[in-house]
């Protein structure tokens, strides 16, 4: 039996806060996209993408920020496929006091808003997070506000702009709804890529039986990934691979390669890519992506 190809996905920034000591994290589009680029020679095939305010360092949804990161990594001649997230403008922050009141902060907005940058950028993938939950960042409480119409409705986007949808599952029942979209053919066709959102507070754990129930929960043909946060980040990577899934590593999902040892991008996919080999599989290339995924091969933007 011959090994199989496992694609590596590199989150390269997120939108969560990150701890300020560390010497190499990426903010400016710049370093986001050097970032992506290093992740890629790594060994990486999809560099997932967050955008980020230079001046804050904070998370934004600026589409001219995000088509500067993109334009950087298609400048370089770079293989890498360019994986957008969907999921900025969906947090809540309820007033303590009176709960049905949205503090100020809170950053809620429409779908045409939400799809603005990828219809300016127009990816290969984007993610679509299939779920609404209790979250923490920061040490504050806060909602992660996708309600079903809505994520129909951003799904119908994505299929209009010929972007294939990562659709992303925190928990079991969000499974559900992502077989449901499929059944309606909400989602754009060819073979749905799912990923397992693991270890977020609140969510479902990073744990073995947590991957193999959600496994077994999934639509016949899916391009599947569990991924880990934090410390659970290679444990999950190893169970994912074991159990037919992909591997997504990098700073938005964990910053140490050790305790107190911070990492780079770039020394994540590394580790990665030791970790798919030495398991006895082989790692994926950018074409063994877009074949698995059912990916067309855009033109110059």
């Amino acid at each position: 039996m011959g090994k199989r190809k496992i694609i590596i996905t590199c989150a390269v920034t997120g939108s969560s806060a990150f701890n300020p000591r560390h010497p190499d994290f990426p903010v400016t589009p710049r370093a986001i996209a050097d970032s992506a680029i290093a992740a890629g020679r790594a060994g990486a095939v999809i560099a997932h993408i967050h955008a980020r305010d230079p001046r804050t360092a904070g998370a934004s949804r600026d589409p001219a920020l995000f088509r500067e990161v993109v334009d950087r990594i298609r400048q370089s001649g770079s293989p890498v496929l360019i994986n957008l997230t969907g999921g900025m403008g969906a947090t809540l922050f309820p007033d303590p006091l009176d709960e049905s009141r949205a503090l100020p902060k809170s950053d809620v907005v429409g779908v045409q808003e939400r799809v603005a940058h990828l219809a300016d950028c127009l990816p290969d993938i984007a993610s679509l997070d299939c779920t609404t939950g209790n979250q923490v960042d920061s040490g504050e409480d806060f909602v992660y506000l996708n309600t079903t119409r809505t994520l129909r409705a951003m799904a119908r986007e994505y299929a209009r702009l010929g972007i294939k949808p990562e659709l992303e599952a925190f928990h079991a029942g969000d499974l559900e709804f992502i077989k449901q979209m499929l059944i309606d053919r909400e989602v754009p066709g060819g073979a749905p890529m799912i990923q397992f959102v693991l270890g977020v507070l609140w969510g479902a754990p990073a744990d073995t039986e947590t991957v193999l129930y959600m496994r077994n929960q999934l639509p016949p043909g899916s391009v599947w990934t569990a991924l880990g946060i934090a410390r659970r980040e290679f444990p999950i990577a190893a169970q994912s691979i074991l159990l037919g899934g992909h591997v997504r590593v990098g700073l938005e999902d964990n910053l140490y390669l050790d305790k107190g040892v911070f990492a780079t991008n770039e020394q994540l996919v590394e580790r990665a890519v030791r970790l798919v080999e030495t398991l006895g599989e082989s790692v994926a290339t950018p074409a063994d992506a877009r074949a698995m995924l059912q990916l067309p091969v855009r033109g110059p933007t």
